[in-house]
């Protein structure tokens, strides 16, 4: 279930509104109380505004009564441009509608260097491309009407007078979901017609995608607080279609399987109850079956017959809609959610399994969707999440997390750490720190001692790569340089220097992976910038600061993190035990001794088997 997390949205508005002021700056309009902007902005997703854009400004007085009617732009499905009731033919190419799509949901100013990186490849003159794509946009208009955009020789900006824009009109319409009007909350649950930017993925394009990604969950997350609300606040047959959808949206929702079950029920439909009844147990079957609240649901209903069996007798073949998983991948299922950091930047983190609470801060290029699937991640997430509820989360800048990050600091890093824990809703944990996720996992526990159960940390260091030996700063600014000439080339050579540091003992399924995932995670840019944060790391002043009980394992030919890294990790943090272990990988690899070694140690440490 893609739950939605209300902070998020709490952190938006401010963004919004500041966003709104620096429009008001830029264009020459005055902003809009919010609520008035609000109260028109759900029922103006046609595109008829009567006097109010959908981003919150009205139009200065000096240029008012020139344009009486705005286009309007349909994101939430397959991407649309109406004049009126007038469908307008887009440009074919996807990259123009990927740009209009962006520019008009962020609503911000970017400078012509960031979108061409967003969009294009180096060989294919991103600026040319750049000016050709906003030629087409600017023909969508007609005279008299306001442009789409305004650009200048630095910056492009989304014309917010020119357009509504449908997910941003719901955004900022719907203040409070649960107070709102049912006649406006059926009018917003129209407006989705599908997925945000149905058919325009450009999957090749990772940071574009790393962007989809998140506002497509964000727009799922809002589909779903209202059409919950309308199936809370109505009955009977009205209700019955938009409880419907929800199963629809997300078939592994127990909460959504009980309405409808109870509203089917409650219409003396018992046969489809039954039926859906028995749906709901298969759908939910890859995530443990039902817990509680589709029993609850059909107690209620007081159906004559007992309830359908949950789960097939010894022998009996399964069924086929929830074929059981490989025994060596994961579970079926993990929620991707999104918060905001203190600077405003999205962190994607996910969480599965059930027990106790398991933190993982990030380390350096992963991907919440990737890692789930691969070869050298799976073993790490089945293990993890065997006896706990595991949360983990892309660091920023790579990953589904903002890769347009301006603040890249050990402090910041630590903050989106606790940004995450706050938006996950969690009081106590246990962590586990990989690579230089331990320094960050050492911060938190010293900042926050109250909170942090017990700490494993892997492959970690104390001191970042600078602080270290001459000749190994050396030979990692050397590095760096080679992440600037070849990381986004087709080539992986560049790319399998890295990989060979990382997994050298990995098989061909492995390596050829590892060299994908560095060019679709993170863009060359960012791999600098984060590389060299990482080189300054310094956490010796905080090792003995540490309450938590500490297990630390490191590997004695890690070429990533020195084994003395490890070592001295140990020695400095009070009562920590250290366990050496015989691998050549930074990242363990499923097979080999020093895994197995690993999970027994980590599971007696966190008292998952007794010691």
């Amino acid at each position: 279930m893609h739950a939605f997390n209300g902070r998020l949205y709490d952190a938006n508005d401010n963004v919004r509104m500041s966003r709104c002021r620096e429009r008001a700056r830029t264009q020459r309009v005055s902003l809009v109380p919010c609520g008035e902007h609000r109260r028109a902005s759900i029922s103006s997703l046609s595109g008829e505004v009567r006097g109010v854009g959908s981003s919150g400004v009205r139009p200065d007085n000096r240029t008012a009564g020139k344009v009486s009617m705005m286009l309007g732009i349909r994101l939430l499905g397959e991407m649309e441009v109406l004049r009126g009731a007038e469908r307008v033919e887009l440009p074919r190419s996807k990259k123009t509608r990927a740009l209009l799509a962006y520019l008009a949901t962020t609503g911000r100013a970017h400078r012509r260097e960031r979108l061409c990186e967003l969009l294009w490849d180096v060989p294919d003159d991103p600026r040319g491309a750049l000016r050709w794509s906003l030629s087409r946009i600017r023909a969508l208009t007609q005279d008299g009407e306001t442009p789409l955009i305004h650009a200048d020789r630095s910056v492009i900006q989304f014309n917010v007078s020119s357009a509504t824009v449908d997910l941003v009109s719901l955004r900022d319409g719907l203040d409070n979901i649960e107070t709102t009007p049912i006649d406006r909350l059926k009018d917003a649950a129209a407006a989705f017609r599908g997925v945000f930017l149905e058919g325009l993925e450009l999957p090749e394009y990772h940071e574009f995608r790393s962007w989809y990604v998140a506002e497509r969950e964000d727009a799922r997350a809002l589909h779903v607080r209202i059409l919950s609300a309308l199936v809370e606040r109505m009955s009977g047959e009205a209700a019955m279609p938009y409880a419907r959808i929800l199963v629809q949206i997300d078939p592994q929702d127990e909460q959504a399987w009980s309405r409808l079950v109870r509203l089917l029920a409650q219409a003396g439909r018992q046969q489809e109850a039954r039926e859906q009844y028995e749906t709901a147990n298969r759908a939910l079957r890859p995530v443990g079956g039902p817990k509680g609240p589709l029993l609850q649901a059909w107690r209620e209903a007081g159906m004559a017959s007992p309830a359908p069996r949950l789960t097939e007798p010894p022998g009996s073949e399964p069924a086929p809609a929830a074929p059981p998983a490989a025994p060596t991948r994961p579970p079926a299922r993990q929620e991707i959610r999104f918060c905001i950091a203190d600077d405003g930047v999205r962190i994607a983190y996910a969480t599965a399994g059930q027990g106790t609470p398991l933190v993982k801060p990030a380390n350096w290029m992963t991907h919440l969707e990737y890692d789930w699937e691969s070869p050298v991640w799976q073993h790490w997430i089945r293990e993890l999440v065997r006896n706990h509820r595991l949360v983990r989360y892309d660091e920023r800048a790579n990953g589904l997390s903002d890769w347009d990050a301006p603040n890249l600091t050990f402090d910041t890093f630590v903050r989106d750490l606790e940004a995450v824990v706050d938006a996950a809703g969690l009081e106590r944990f246990d962590m586990l720190g990989v690579s230089q996720g331990c320094a960050i996992a050492i911060a938190y526990a010293v900042k926050h001692p109250q909170r942090v159960n017990r700490l494993v940390l892997y492959g970690g260091y104390t001191q970042g790569w600078a602080l270290r030996a001459p000749e190994e700063a050396a030979r990692r600014r050397a590095l760096g340089v080679l992440m600037e000439l070849g990381w986004g080339q087709d080539n992986p050579a560049f790319r399998q220097v890295f990989t060979s540091l990382f997994i050298p003992d990995g098989s061909n399924e492995q390596i050829q992976w590892f060299n994908d995932l560095q060019r679709m995670t993170i863009s060359p840019r960012n791999a600098v910038r984060l590389n060299e944060v990482f080189g300054g790391i310094d956490i010796r002043p905080l090792m003995a600061q540490v309450r938590a009980p500490t297990l630390v394992l490191h590997c004695r030919d890690d070429n990533v993190a020195p084994f003395a890294e490890g070592r001295l990790m140990a020695t400095t943090i009070p009562g920590a035990r250290f366990v050496p272990l015989e691998s050549r990988n930074h990242i363990l690899l499923e097979g080999e001794p020093a895994w197995q070694r690993f999970v027994t140690e980590m599971r007696a440490f966190l008292h998952d088997e007794p010691t």
